[in-house]
């Protein structure tokens, strides 16, 4: 009689892991110059007040934000005081410089979406409207006419 003789254990290839760290790196750039990271510190106090009509807006990218509060840490209450101040990306503003803050960030977008810009003003609840006045007045002689107020929307009953 005739012995077939079997073969020892088929082996399988092993994977080339050499690619494998490339892929990963090249991943991780990808992801690190597609994300946005930049959000500005917020040094004053917002307490939006609720909304029945909300609305979100399409494109985030478009809009800049003007945040009026009183400061929102002891230290800076200390330093500050209690009044309501206008906080333009990291920094407080008084409302003469609005006008400087609008073209500034005009000139940092693309000149087709200049003229589509939102001015989002994020103001708290116990603010006066005077200065949120004041503001818009400035908004209005920098030719900043799209603008809106920051809400929450409000919880059903």
């Amino acid at each position: 009689m005739s012995r077939f003789r079997k073969d020892a254990k088929k082996s399988v290839p092993e994977l080339n892991m050499g690619s494998m760290s490339d892929i990963i790196f090249m991943f991780l750039f990808f992801f690190m110059v597609i994300t946005t990271m930049r959000e500005s510190t917020l040094f004053v106090k917002t307490n939006v007040p609720p909304a029945t009509a909300v609305q979100k807006l399409d494109k985030k990218s478009l809009v800049a934000n003007i945040n009026i509060g009183s400061p929102n840490t002891p230290e800076l209450r200390k330093k500050l005081g209690q009044e309501p101040r206008i906080q333009l990306n990291d920094q407080f503003a008084e409302v003469s410089d609005i006008v400087e803050f609008v073209e500034t960030e005009k000139q940092s977008r693309d000149e087709a979406e200049r003229n589509m810009m939102t001015w989002s003003l994020k103001v708290d609840r116990d603010v006066r409207m005077g200065i949120v006045t004041d503001v818009k007045q400035e908004l209005r002689k920098a030719s900043a006419f799209k603008v809106n107020y920051s809400t929450s929307k409000q919880a059903k009953r």
